[in-house]
């Protein structure tokens, strides 16, 4: 697998979504989790979604319940707390695994950075990846939204 947009993961309702289908999209992964400190991310994560995605931008968040237990709820449990509790309508998948055997799609992406839930990956319209950006970085800090803004405009 060259990018990740080659590689094809399970959806949340387990179903395979072909990743290539956001070719030509700057994306922000995240590992996400329900009860976590940093679950408050899900607003701002919401609210860039919704800025920047009429302008080829999407956020993508993958479930992991390997960071302190904090996502043990099933895939519909997750889709219905986001929803419900955030108001999220980027695309969610099912859960992945980082520690121990990551899962194919974060050993691509680099699963040695990642040491808490709610890290970010920012990825080109050509599905590399450029920065990562720890769980203690908020979404909306003016970094993270300045290297969006200058990925769009590539």
């Amino acid at each position: 697998m060259s990018t990740f947009y080659s590689f094809t993961v399970k959806g949340l309702a387990g179903e395979p979504v072909a990743l290539s289908q956001y070719v030509g999209q700057v994306a922000l992964v995240v590992n996400v989790a329900s009860y976590c400190g940093y679950t408050n991310h899900y607003r701002g994560l919401q609210q860039l979604y919704n800025e920047y995605k009429d302008l080829g931008f999407v956020v993508l968040g993958f479930p992991c319940n390997d960071f302190g237990g904090q996502e043990p709820g099933t895939e519909a449990e997750i889709q219905t707390f986001c929803a419900t509790r955030y108001q999220v309508d980027f695309p969610l998948f099912g859960k992945v695994q980082i520690k121990g055997q990551p899962t194919d799609i974060y050993r691509f992406l680099g699963a040695d950075q990642v040491q808490w839930n709610f890290h970010k990956f920012l990825l080109n319209k050509q599905g590399e990846v450029l920065r990562s950006y720890g769980s203690a970085i908020p979404p909306e800090t003016p970094q993270l939204r300045q290297a969006i803004e200058s990925l769009l405009a590539q």
